[in-house]
C-alpha cells in the first residue's frame, strides 16, 4: 500500500501548459527551470511522484517540492526564492530574454554579441549583462574548433586504439609514436623582462629564426617514459632511423610484443616503413583514424614540452634548441608519469554520434503530389 500524503492534483490552463512546454522544450533554457517544468507537466498528466522522480532521475523530495510550489503559486512558484540582500532590479523575464537572445540570435553588424551591444538592445546595463553571462557560463567572444573524421573505418580504429589503452595485451608494450615537426629555434631581439610582483614576464614581439628541428617521440603508455630523438629533416629515412633507435633503446624481455600507435602521416605508411615492420614482427602497427590524431597520447606530451620548454624559450641556434629538448626528456624520464586514459570507445563514439546529429542538415519535408 502506498504511504505518505496524497499528491496535490495539478491542473493547467492553456497558457500555463504552453509556457511550461516552451520552458521544457527549449534547449537553451536554464536547465534547472526546464527540469521544474517537466516535473509539473508530468504531474498534470496524473503521474505519481515516485514515477516522476524515476522518469526524470531526480529525488522524490525534489518532485514534491516543485509540485507543491506550483500548486501554491503557479508559474511564479517555479522560480528561485528571494535571497537576503537588496531587492532584485532585474526580473526573471529580463534574464531569460538576455540568455535567449545571446544563444539564439546574432547582432546585425557583428558575428556575436558584446555586453554593451546586448545591453543597448535589451535596455539593460552593461554590468547586468556581464553578471548574467557569468551566471550562465556564456562567453560569446570565444570560439573553439573541432574536426570530424571521415575515415570509413573510424569505429574499428577507435575501438582498436582505445582497447590498447584500457586493456593492453599481456606481455606487451604499447608505444604512441609521432613527430613534432618544424620546431623553430627562435631568439628574441631583446632580453626578456623578468617576472615581478604585479607584472608578468615580457618578451619582445620580434625574433630571429635560426632554423628548425623535428622531435620524434615514442611514449610508453604504461610508464609515461618517452624515447625521443631530434632530426633536422622529416622524411621516412629519419622515421626509420628513429624506429631503429626505439628498437635498440626499449628495454623489454624476449618475446614481448610492441604495439605502435601512429597517425596516418605519409612516412608512417611509406613502403620502406612497411618493410621495416615486416622485418620486425614483434612491432605491431596500429593507426588512429584519419583526422583523429588526438587519440595518440604522445600528442599530449608534445603539448606539454611546447608549453613548458619550447614556446617561451630563446635559442641562439638549432643545437641549443636540441640540447634543451634533450635536457627536458632526461628530466621527464627520471620521474615519468603516465597519462590516465578514462574514456571508453563507447563513450567516444556516442559523443561523436551526438555531434554528427547536431551538425546534420534538417530533413526536407516529403511532398506528395
Amino acid at each position: 500500500m502506498p504511504r505518505g500524503p496524497k499528491p496535490t492534483p495539478i491542473s493547467l490552463t492553456d497558457d500555463e501548459r504552453a509556457k511550461l512546454n516552451a520552458w521544457a522544450a527549449r534547449p537553451t533554457t536554464a536547465q534547472a527551470l526546464a527540469l521544474r517544468a517537466r516535473i509539473v507537466l508530468a504531474a498534470a498528466q496524473g503521474s505519481a511522484n515516485a514515477a516522476i522522480a524515476s522518469g526524470l532521475r531526480v529525488t522524490l523530495p525534489t518532485v514534491r517540492k516543485w509540485r507543491g510550489r506550483f500548486a501554491a503559486r503557479g508559474l511564479a512558484g517555479l522560480t528561485d526564492e528571494p535571497r537576503p540582500g537588496a531587492p532584485r532590479s532585474i526580473s526573471d523575464e529580463q534574464v531569460e530574454r538576455a540568455v535567449s537572445r545571446t544563444l539564439e540570435s546574432k547582432p546585425k553588424d557583428a558575428t556575436h554579441w558584446s555586453t554593451r551591444g546586448l545591453a543597448a538592445e535589451l535596455g539593460l546595463s552593461q554590468t547586468a549583462v556581464s553578471r548574467i553571462w557569468r551566471a550562465f557560463g556564456l562567453r560569446p567572444h570565444l570560439r573553439g574548433t573541432f574536426k570530424l573524421s571521415t575515415d570509413p573505418f573510424f569505429v574499428e580504429k577507435v575501438r582498436d586504439v582505445v582497447g590498447l589503452y584500457l586493456a593492453p595485451p599481456e606481455r606487451a608494450i604499447v608505444l604512441c609514436v609521432d613527430e613534432k615537426s618544424q620546431v623553430q629555434a627562435l631568439d628574441r631581439t631583446r632580453p626578456a623582462q623578468p617576472l615581478l610582483p604585479g607584472r608578468a614576464e615580457k618578451a619582445s614581439h620580434d625574433y630571429v629564426r635560426h632554423g628548425t628541428t623535428s622531435l620524434f617521440g615514442a611514449l610508453d603508455v604504461a610508464t609515461g617514459r618517452v624515447i625521443g630523438q631530434c632530426h633536422r629533416r622529416h622524411r621516412h629515412e629519419e622515421f626509420l632511423a628513429f624506429l631503429g633507435h626505439v628498437d635498440a633503446t626499449l628495454a623489454r624481455e624476449p618475446g614481448t610484443a610492441v604495439h605502435v600507435v601512429m597517425d596516418n602521416y605519409g612516412t608512417h605508411k611509406h613502403p620502406r616503413t612497411r618493410e621495416w615492420f615486416v622485418r620486425h614482427p614483434d612491432f605491431i602497427p596500429h593507426f588512429t583514424p584519419t583526422g583523429a590524431s588526438w587519440l595518440n597520447q604522445v600528442e599530449r606530451f608534445f603539448a606539454r614540452i611546447t608549453e613548458r620548454r619550447i614556446r617561451r624559450g630563446s635559442f641562439r641556434g638549432v643545437e641549443e634548441l636540441e640540447r634543451a629538448i634533450e635536457d627536458y626528456l632526461n628530466t621527464h624520464n627520471r620521474k615519468p608519469r603516465p597519462f590516465i586514459w578514462t574514456k571508453s570507445a563507447d563513450l567516444i563514439l556516442d559523443k561523436v554520434k551526438r555531434a554528427c546529429e547536431r551538425l546534420a542538415p534538417p530533413k526536407k519535408p516529403e511532398t506528395n503530389f
